[in-house]
C-alpha cells in the first residue's frame, strides 16, 4: 500500500498532495495537468518535477495518501480480536464514517471507474487497495465459508459506497428520508444485511 508520508518528507511535498487531491477528484486525471497543480501550490514546474517526476507517479501518491487513514483504520478494526460478526461491525462503522468524510477520496474513486485506465486501475490496486482488501477478504472467509469471499469482501465495500454514490437521487426516491445520510444508520443497515445473507 502507498506509504501515508508523502514521497518526500517536505512541507511542500505535503502540500502538493493536499492542493492535487481535490483537482483530481473535480477533473479527473486527464483534466489535470501538472502545470495545474503547480499553479494551486504555487511552484514553478521545475519545483513540481523535483517531488514527482510525471504526473501518474504524483497521482498515484495522491490516491494513496487519500486513503492512508481509512487503510490504517481498516487494518486496524480487522485486527481487533472478537467474532467474525463484532469485527465486520467495527469495519463497517468505521468505513461508513471515513467515507462520509472524504468527498474527494471518493470523487478519485468513482472517476478512476468511470474511466477505466487499465494501467492505473491496475496501479491503485496493486500500491493502494491491496493490503485492506486481503484483510477484508480474510473476515470474509470467516464469516461465510460458503460463500465466495473475494465477492463477499466486495460487497462489504460496496454496499456503503453505493449509499453515498446515490445520495443526491436517493432523497427523490419514494420512502427518502433524510436519516438515510447518517453514516451510523447507514452502517447498521448494512450490517443486517451482510450478517443476514451469511445466516450469522
Amino acid at each position: 500500500m502507498q506509504s501515508a508520508k508523502p514521497a518526500a518528507s517536505t512541507d511542500t511535498a505535503q502540500i502538493i498532495l493536499d492542493k492535487s487531491i481535490p483537482l483530481f477528484a473535480r477533473s479527473g486525471y486527464a483534466g489535470v495537468s501538472m502545470r495545474d497543480i503547480a499553479k494551486a501550490v504555487g511552484i514553478s514546474g521545475a519545483a513540481l518535477y523535483h517531488h514527482y517526476p510525471d504526473k501518474q507517479s504524483l497521482y498515484i501518491a495522491a490516491m494513496g495518501y487519500a486513503f492512508s487513514d481509512m487503510a490504517k483504520s481498516i487494518q486496524s478494526t480487522l485486527d481487533f480480536k472478537g467474532t467474525p460478526e463484532e469485527r465486520l461491525v467495527r469495519f463497517t462503522t468505521s468505513f461508513t464514517e471515513q467515507m462520509a468524510g472524504a468527498p474527494d477520496f471518493r470523487a478519485l474513486l468513482q472517476r478512476e471507474l468511470l474511466d477505466g485506465d487499465e494501467e492505473r486501475l491496475k496501479l491503485l490496486a496493486d500500491k493502494v487497495f491491496v493490503e485492506p482488501f486481503k484483510a477484508m477478504k480474510e473476515l470474509a472467509q470467516e464469516m461465510a465459508l460458503d460463500c465466495d469471499p473475494h465477492l463477499l469482501a466486495i460487497s462489504m465495500a460496496g454496499l456503503i459506497l453505493f449509499h453515498f454514490e446515490t445520495e443526491s437521487i436517493r432523497r427523490y426516491l419514494p420512502g427518502g428520508l433524510k436519516k438515510h445520510n447518517n453514516p451510523k444508520v447507514i452502517a447498521q443497515h448494512v450490517v443486517r444485511l451482510l450478517t443476514g445473507v451469511t445466516g450469522k
